[in-house]
């Protein structure tokens, strides 16, 4: 079941790099400027940044099984109608679908996780279905450079949404309901019984029972979105966001296109090259929660551990600042996977703030708040990125992602709070 989670993340990481690794044959194709480009990240963008709020119930309701199918199924027609693009304009229509799509993964993802794992092993299965995102990204520059070169890029989009419904097809006939179901009311998960020839019933032997029982279950009350936003930690977190996560965006759409027009890349030395910053980025989740746990353990307090470590691997991403001024395309590759993995060595140490805080049941709240807030950077910073290439060069940009990170630091220490659990209640009706 999490080797499914994992294949749908691959994809989905396949579908949307499909058209940062064209960027620059579509950009020829239309005459697009890098203004106009840029409004068709923006589709994508706003349309992910939406559905990001919207997907998580709409699964709820509709079931794993079905929500992930249907899910695959949007964001897979998606991809194909691309391929069907006419200029700029119905290019970010079609991409403006892929991101409503491709939104629901991550939750269709957790809910297979939170049916099919027993608490302690949540984690390892979340790692797991969440690397995929790595392997897709990897995979997506050399696979979508050769079906470009052999076959033109509308074939490409149409070969990678067709992996997605030999997905949907594999889905289909192997997932079925979880021997976990949750009961209705309750805070806890009881094992599906099967029952023996003496009419007695035993638990799923995959499957480890969870302790506790409804009586034993405090209820935690809940919070709605607004009021958690309206505390400092929640909507200094989210500010945060907003200046660190475009940059990782403005990687993954535009890396190749400046391969391409600064570089003078042909588009296969881009197949050849450019994957290799994506997995230097891998080892930086490992490395950030590796070097915060390390800082704790030497006896410093969570707030310098968690800050102290997220700090270090943002002036790593100010090697984007020298990556576009040195002449020898290799260090500049290097300086810019060297900013990729400070990126995620900050975005693992981060995922952790809001647990660290509050407690279980407000934390997908604040990340959806959080998401929200990256969404909407995303959206703004790929617009400027546009226009400054355009009236300028590619320089101001990467200076200007080169330095962002920093902004995110200084609001992390200035404006955040003290990360500690919350000793006391917490009134939500201000913005405590």
């Amino acid at each position: 079941m999490i080797a499914l989670a994992f294949f749908a993340t691959t994809i989905n990481y396949l579908d949307r790099q499909t058209l940062s690794v064209a960027a620059p044959v579509l950009i020829d194709q239309f005459g697009m400027s890098h203004a106009a480009y840029a409004r068709v990240v923006f589709a994508f963008m706003l349309a992910y940044t939406i559905a990001n709020g919207i997907s998580g119930p709409l699964l709820d309701r509709l079931g794993t099984r079905l929500g992930f199918a249907l899910t695959m199924a949007w964001w897979s027609t998606a991809s194909i109608l691309n391929a069907l693009a006419r200029g700029p304009r119905s290019l970010g229509a079609y991409q403006f679908l892929l991101g409503a799509g491709e939104a629901g993964n991550w939750p269709a993802c957790v809910k297979v996780v939170a049916e099919w794992f027993p608490a302690k092993e949540r984690a390892l299965a979340s790692g797991i279905f969440n690397s995929g995102s790595a392997a897709g990204a990897i995979l997506a520059p050399p696979l979508v450079v050769w079906l470009l070169l052999h076959s033109g890029w509308r074939q490409a989009f149409v070969w990678v949404g067709v992996v997605g419904f030999v997905w949907l097809l594999i889905w289909s006939l192997v997932y079925h309901d979880s021997p976990l179901r949750a009961r209705r009311g309750q805070g806890v998960v009881a094992a599906k019984s099967s029952s023996s020839s003496d009419g007695s019933t035993t638990p799923h032997p995959l499957l480890t029972k969870e302790r506790g029982s409804p009586s034993s279950v405090v209820p935690r009350p809940v919070v709605s979105p607004w009021k958690l936003f309206r505390t400092r930690f929640v909507w200094s977190f989210t500010l945060a966001k907003v200046f660190l996560d475009p940059v990782w965006y403005f990687y993954i759409f535009w890396f190749p296109e400046y391969l391409k027009r600064a570089r003078h890349f042909s588009m296969a030395s881009i197949g050849k090259y450019a994957w290799i910053p994506l997995l230097v980025a891998g080892l930086g989740n490992i490395l950030g929660g590796w070097f915060s746990g390390w800082i704790l353990k030497r006896g410093y307090s969570l707030n310098v551990a968690r800050k102290g470590a997220v700090t270090l691997f943002a002036v790593l991403m100010a090697s984007a600042i020298p990556a576009v001024i040195v002449g020898d395309a290799r260090t500049s590759i290097v300086l810019v996977s060297v900013a990729m993995l400070g990126y995620t060595g900050c975005g693992s140490i981060m995922l952790a703030f809001p647990a660290d805080v509050y407690p279980k049941n407000m934390v997908g709240s604040i990340w959806g708040l959080a998401s929200m807030g990256s969404g909407f950077g995303g959206m703004v910073f790929a617009l400027l990125t546009g226009v400054v290439i355009d009236r300028f060069s590619y320089l101001p940009v990467f200076v200007g992602f080169g330095l962002m990170p920093l902004i995110c630091t200084a609001i992390l220490w200035t404006l955040l709070g003290p990360i500690a659990p919350l000793s006391r209640a917490v009134n939500f009706n201000s913005a405590s």
